[in-house]
């Protein structure tokens, strides 16, 4: 086999380059192994032993604000115990069903938690850190909304909050 190769521009070898592998296992299911070779089970719901690639591209964009959301809030010493985001994504009809709409709920949970700390580390990580919702916001309408609970799982008096970018 002949590969070709050519040069690349200086401008485009400063880019951050990602590298993940997808393996067939069996019938409609692979395993996919990211740079770090870390592995998840991606199958058809047919198969039923792994995710399904359509709600990865969910749990990746959830997980992504998350990180940034959690890190965002313990640099500013918030106290948190715990983060949970559900995503929910509406998907077109008809083939190839493309996410048209996703919408993040966050739950965050700690001790003295100030919502508008939460508010803007969920505003930074959509605007401005998440590399998944950067590149799905240029094709999809991604909204969220939050709560912030207190250790006792008891809503924090405050109306809830909610915003598309």
């Amino acid at each position: 086999m002949m590969r070709a190769r050519f040069a690349v521009p200086l401008q485009e070898q400063t880019k951050t380059m990602a590298q993940a592998h997808v393996t067939w296992v069996q019938g409609k299911t692979f395993v996919g192994t990211d740079s770090t070779k870390h592995s998840v089970v991606i199958s058809s719901v047919d198969d039923g032993v792994g995710i399904k690639p359509s709600e990865l591209l969910l749990l990746a964009l959830g997980s992504c604000t998350a990180y940034d959301v959690v890190n965002i809030l313990e640099k500013r010493r918030a106290q948190i115990t715990d983060v949970r985001v559900t995503v929910t994504g509406e998907q077109e009809t008809e083939p190839p069903w493309p996410f048209r709409k996703i919408h993040l709920h966050y739950a965050v949970s700690g001790s003295n938690l100030k919502r508008d700390d939460v508010e803007k580390a969920i505003r930074l990580s959509e605007e401005k850190y998440c590399s998944v919702s950067a590149t799905l916001r240029q094709s999809v309408e991604i909204t969220y909304d939050f709560d912030v609970l207190a250790d006792t799982e008891t809503t924090v008096e405050a109306p809830r909050v909610s915003a598309t970018l």
